[in-house]
Formats: structure tokens, sequence, C-alpha cells
């Protein structure tokens, strides 16, 4: 009777993941593997290696990363200042790194674009203290700054999920075995919070990969990544076959991403709480 009810319960999910995920799934492998005439081919994943998409790719891979890596610099001391608090999940102060996340992510990018504009909040605020101006909107600082802020709180919450679980005991057996701090980071902190890191860098690297929205605002449509060709494909050209069979390419970097959180996040230590 329980798995009867069970499988009564769970059937919106299955209904929504069908509608939602199966299907449209389907849609970009049927589009991306035919042709106009709905023949066969592999000429629209293939066109990944034309110049102006290897450009876009090239760009995308190399914003990722900065942001990815910028992300990590900036949330595992801050993850560890927050474990070492001593708070629960419940927390006010982590409930301010999840807040942002609430917020509607085109108003939280549309806010920098407002911000950084040539004549924005920041450069106000310095052309009144006398200062130079900052002059970085429609620039790939730009585009990595929007990353950043829309994507680090990906990056905290599974590495601060990480460094709670550690055993104190553990810890402090390795300073009582001779251990600094940073022997005991290096070899003790940091390898068991690998699951974290993991997770982190996969939920920022590939949003943070495939966005269109923050270079579309951020970058003045000027800067194309391998997101806005896609987006232009089905949108602008209405060239669905073209751009599902882009789409395909980038499932390749997801497959990837999500290899590696099952060979390093076995357990699912380094989830989002």
């Amino acid at each position: 009777m329980k798995t009867k009810q069970s499988k009564w319960l769970a059937m919106p999910f299955t209904v929504w993941g069908i509608v939602f995920i199966l299907i449209p799934l389907f849609m970009i492998f049927y589009y991306g593997l035919i042709d106009s005439e709905k023949h066969f081919t592999l000429a629209n994943i293939t066109a990944i290696a034309e110049p102006e998409h290897l450009k876009a790719l090239g760009l995308s891979i190399l914003l990722s990363l900065i942001a990815t890596i910028i992300c990590l610099v900036l949330a595992y001391p801050l993850a560890m200042i927050l474990s070492r608090l001593g708070i629960n999940q419940n927390s006010f102060i982590v409930l301010i790194f999840i807040l942002p996340m609430w917020m509607n992510f085109l108003l939280r990018t549309l806010a920098w674009q407002t911000l950084l504009e040539k004549t924005g909040v920041i450069n106000s605020i310095l052309h009144f203290l006398h200062l130079p101006s900052l002059n970085i909107i429609n620039t790939p600082y730009a585009i990595v700054l929007g990353m950043v802020y829309n994507f680090l709180p990906f990056m905290v919450l599974p590495i601060y999920n990480s460094l709670i679980k550690l055993d104190a005991d553990v810890i402090n057996a390795a300073r009582d075995l001779g251990a600094n701090g940073i022997q005991t980071f290096t070899k003790v902190i940091f390898p068991l919070t690998i699951p974290g890191v993991i997770s982190g860098i996969t939920m920022v690297f590939i949003p943070a990969l495939t966005t269109f929205v923050i270079s579309n605002l951020l970058g003045g449509s000027k800067i194309l990544l391998i997101g806005n060709v896609i987006e232009q494909e089905f949108t602008q050209a209405s060239n669905w076959n073209l751009g599902s069979g882009l789409s395909l390419v980038m499932m390749i970097f997801i497959i990837i991403n999500m290899a590696a959180s099952a060979v390093f996040d076995k357990d699912g230590e380094g989830g989002m709480m």
C-alpha cells in the first residue's frame, strides 16, 4: 500500500520531469541531428569548429574559468569564517548569502548595469569625489563581475556545507601532531572539503559558460559568448537546427562536470545544504 501511495505522490514530479526535461532534451537532439530538410546530419554539431563559433566558445571558457577561480578564492575563506562562527543553517548570516538568490536573476544583473554604466551610480560617486571614472561597462571585466556576483553563493554554500561536516577531532589531532595552520589546511581541511569545492566549481562554471543574459546586459551585446550565439540562432535567425547542434556541444561540458562530481563527491557531501 505504501509503495502504491509513494508512486502516486511521485507522479507530479514524474510528469514535470517528462514535460520540462525529457521532451525539451528530445527536441534538442532531434533538431540538432537534422538539417532544414529533415535529413540526418552532423553539420550542426561540427559547426562549432567555425572560426566565429570557436572564438565565442574560447572566450566563454576563458571568462568562465576566471569567474570560477575568483569565486573559489572569495568563497573558501568566507565559508571558513562562517563555519567557525558555529552558526546553524537557519542563521541570519547564512540567510544573507542565500537572500540574493531569491531575487530575480535578470533584476540583479540590471542593477549592476545601472551601477556600472558611464552615468551610473558608481561613476556619479567617483565624479563627486573628483576621482577618475570607472569605464568597465561593455567589457569582459563587467561580464566577469556579473558572473562572480550572481554565482558566488553557489560556491560558498557547498564549501560551507563540507566544512561544517568536518570532525573537529581530526583537526585537533593534526595540530597535536605538530602541524601548523598551513599544514593543517593543505593536508587535512582542504582535502576533506574537495567534494564541496568540486560541487561549487560545477555549479559556477556551467552557468557561467552557458550564460547569455549577463553578456547581453553588461557586455552591451558587443561581446559574444557561446550562449549568445546559441540564443541568437533560436530567437533571431530562427535556425533551431544550428542552435540545437551547438547546444549538444555544450552538453559535453555538462557531462564532464557531472562526471567530475560523481568521482569526487560519491556520497553527495558537497551538496547545497
